[in-house]
């Protein structure tokens, strides 16, 4: 065997012992130093990390494609980024000059000296790894579950096919963006001649207390309708997936995750009133049209003097609520995006090719079955939603996110 591989899975084993071991500890001397938010996030559990746990600052999501066709090489690779995920979310990175310098390191030394900053690595497995194109690589096809379909294609989807799919996810958040990137060229690492990278995405939160909903690039407060990570029954009735799922995702959720570009600029020169009657709220309050706090009720059917309703049945509140769409809910986990610039066809005439900003919203939302949680949602609101005009879905991703591990387990390991 080659000797940097053995030498590699010495450390992922010793990193995953001592990740347990530490944990217990370091959350407790960590809590002391940040009484909001811990410093190391819980690996191991009922369920994966990054789902429920309060949203950061910071997010790097990225899909990789299965080179090795091999399941053992499949396995493998899920129990090397279960052990550096535990070590990396307990441990605080430590880089000492090795006894033999001519080695390439084990880590890259890029956090040496940050804390965890509530780092979470949650996992992600996208149809195609059941079955892809009619063959099944890896003899998982009798265990994919019902609901893991590739989304429709919605009116309105301009989907770039490189930001879209994957065999695997892995989803790195954090509140400090370097220990962000660190995690994620770990992952990147350790799939070397197994898998490539497909196609990815950084994302960012505003600087906002935790109980507070954080605003977008438009200006306007994101998520104020949204299931309660803290309550366990709205979690089971809408997030988790329950008995009507395969085993091994019981205690998971199906993750979408889709990239939308915002015309800033247009959006920009509209008038506050227009704003507001499109996304449906007030700009400052996040409050319902005509009210005074974010949390009222929406109260679609209320009515002007005239007899006109005061929130429009085809604003983005409206058609988004639980009470137009059946009831569906899905949990909201959306970040802010910015690539910097592109080169773009306008969406109106005349239709220049212009340089623009290549940002927006970086959606994401759990569901215990997309059919009835986003596509339900989505599939009215890509048709008729005001905010269409300003907005392009350019990626697009469906991953099952399995249950947690528990000590001495890999992520998935139930699926084999």
């Amino acid at each position: 065997m080659n000797p940097q591989a053995v030498n590699s899975r010495r450390f992922f084993l010793k990193g995953a012992v001592a990740a347990a071991v530490t944990a217990p500890a370091a959350k407790s001397a960590q809590a002391a130093v940040s009484p909001a938010r811990s410093l190391a996030e819980p690996f191991f559990g009922k369920h994966q990390a990054g789902i429920a746990s309060p949203a950061p600052k910071h997010t790097y999501f990225i899909a990789f494609d299965m080179l090795s066709t091999k399941r053992d090489d499949l396995i493998r690779l899920l129990k090397v980024w279960t052990a550096a995920a535990a070590d990396m979310t307990q441990t605080a990175e430590q880089f000492e000059r090795q006894a033999d310098p001519r080695q390439a390191p084990q880590t890259s030394g890029a956090a040496v000296g940050l804390s965890q900053a509530g780092l979470t690595l949650t996992f992600g497995f996208g149809p195609s790894l059941f079955d892809k194109n009619g063959v099944d690589r890896f003899g998982l096809s009798a265990q994919r579950p019902e609901a893991l379909v590739e989304l429709p294609r919605f009116a309105g989807d301009q989907l770039v096919p490189e930001r879209c799919g994957g065999d695997l996810s892995v989803q790195v958040c954090a509140n400090d963006p370097q220990v962000v990137e660190y995690a994620v060229r770990r992952m990147a690492k350790l799939a070397n001649g197994i898998a490539v990278m497909r196609w990815a995405q950084t994302g960012f939160n505003g600087s906002f207390k935790p109980s507070e909903t954080p605003r977008n690039q438009m200006g306007f407060k994101d998520g104020t309708i949204n299931v309660s990570a803290k309550e366990p029954q709205s979690m089971n009735d809408f997030v988790w997936v329950g008995q009507e799922g395969p085993a091994w995702l019981r205690g998971g959720s199906y993750m979408v995750i889709r990239p939308i570009r915002i015309s800033m600029e247009h959006w920009d020169e509209m008038t506050l009133a227009f704003q507001e009657e499109t996304v449906g709220r007030h700009k400052a309050s996040g409050a319902p049209i005509g009210k005074t706090k974010e949390f009222d009720s929406l109260d679609l059917e209320r009515k002007d003097k005239d007899g006109n309703l005061i929130t429009s049945d085809n604003s983005h509140a409206a058609l988004s609520a639980p009470e137009n769409n059946g009831g569906a809910q899905i949990l909201r986990r959306a970040f802010n995006y910015d690539n910097g610039i592109t080169r773009v066809a306008e969406r109106w005439p005349p239709w220049r090719q212009v340089v623009t900003f290549d940002a927006g919203l970086l959606f994401q939302c759990y569901q215990k079955d997309p059919r009835t949680g986003f596509n339900r949602i989505f599939s009215k609101m890509a048709q008729i939603d005001m905010l269409n005009q300003f907005t392009t879905h350019v990626g697009s991703g469906v991953f099952a996110c399995p249950a947690g591990a528990l000590p001495g387990e890999f992520i998935g390991q139930t699926l084999f």
